[in-house]
């Protein structure tokens, strides 16, 4: 019998959504690699357009498991955009990979010549025109590194620009037709701006909130309880993805199986500067796959994001709730059962 497959799965035909970014790697790495396999696992990719369809479909059971964004599964736990759901991470699958990008004619407009001019540029820019930034959900790093970028600016975020959302894939074609000014957003998608000539990269996600969670692995509380080995094999899965793409001399192959048409669908040059900190500068934001600090939810960095979640809503949530939030949805317990078969 295969030592790494639990004695017996509730099932093995297990859906998962995911969005066409390229820190989807750990989910298509282990399905090209036949890794979900060895776990006893016949995964089917599905690939959502947007977070909200992906939050959505794993709270009505369409798809059993997703690639999430960090700050979402507590969001939903508590009620948030009028949907209330236990939604539950074990598993951060990556950090890093974001960035701001603003349209070049914006930079022109702000006078911008340096990085120390530029704060000056726009904070003037927007007292004569409005200014518009895309973020892909409201309750995403995405929006809070925007926020944390404008005020490090001394512009307000509530008040001197507005901040829309827009799904990942249609951030650069936004850009292009004018709806939006700049966005924060995940790789490639910066990577496609820049070397498209629709922007150019002001900022690294890295640079502006440290050590960040960016992606987990979500599941409905509801489905844990019913299938929690098949949950096991698919941490386990997913863990020896993340492990591969960390380990030397992997990024063009993972760069490869990301370009397929049936995933990102896009040439690999895309794909390989967040990959393996290749292209030209500013985009060195590599992402990060693979560590016991990094894969394991902590809830210091986690409680900070539902913290700063909360005021979006205008809600001054108390130390205690966030606790219990984080408590609620992020499990280490989890990452601490599967971490053991990462190795072997």
């Amino acid at each position: 019998m295969n030592n790494l497959v639990p004695s017996k799965l509730e099932k093995s035909n297990v859906d998962i959504g995911y969005l066409r970014l390229t820190d989807a790697a750990p989910y298509i790495v282990a399905q090209e690699l036949g890794i979900f396999a060895q776990f006893g696992l016949a995964v089917s990719l599905h690939q959502e357009v947007s977070w909200a369809n992906v939050r959505d479909k794993v709270v009505s059971g369409s798809l059993d498991a997703a690639q999430m964004l960090a700050p979402l599964p507590a969001m939903t736990t508590f009620g948030a955009s009028g949907l209330r759901a236990h939604l539950i991470a074990g598993l951060v699958t990556s950090k890093y990979g974001n960035a701001i990008t603003l349209r070049e004619d914006l930079l022109s407009l702000a006078q911008q010549t340096n990085a120390a001019t530029l704060g000056h540029g726009l904070r003037d820019l927007t007292r004569r025109r409005p200014i518009t930034f895309g973020t892909v959900h409201p309750f995403s790093s995405h929006t809070l590194l925007i926020r944390r970028w404008l005020k490090s600016l001394a512009i307000d975020p509530d008040r001197d620009v507005k901040i829309l959302v827009v799904p990942p894939s249609q951030m650069v074609d936004s850009l292009q037709q004018g709806v939006i000014d700049g966005y924060c957003v995940g790789e490639p998608w910066n990577t496609v701006g820049q070397l498209g000539g629709a922007g150019k990269v002001v900022a690294l996600g890295s640079n502006i909130w440290p050590n960040a969670p960016e992606k987990v692995l979500a599941v409905s509380a509801q489905w844990h309880a019913a299938h929690p080995q098949t949950h096991l094999s698919l941490r386990r899965a997913l863990l020896r993805a993340c492990r591969w793409l960390s380990e030397p001399g992997h990024s063009e192959e993972a760069a490869e199986l990301l370009a397929q048409p049936e995933y990102l669908n896009m040439p690999k040059a895309y794909l390989l500067p967040s990959l393996c900190g290749g292209g030209s500068k500013p985009l060195q934001e590599v992402h990060q796959f693979y560590g016991p600090n990094l894969n394991r939810p902590e809830p210091g960095t986690i409680s900070q994001m539902i913290h700063e979640c909360a005021e979006l809503l205008g809600k001054n949530i108390d130390a205690d709730t966030v606790l219990t939030l984080t408590n609620r949805s992020y499990l280490p317990q989890l990452y601490d059962s599967a971490a053991n078969f990462a190795h072997a």
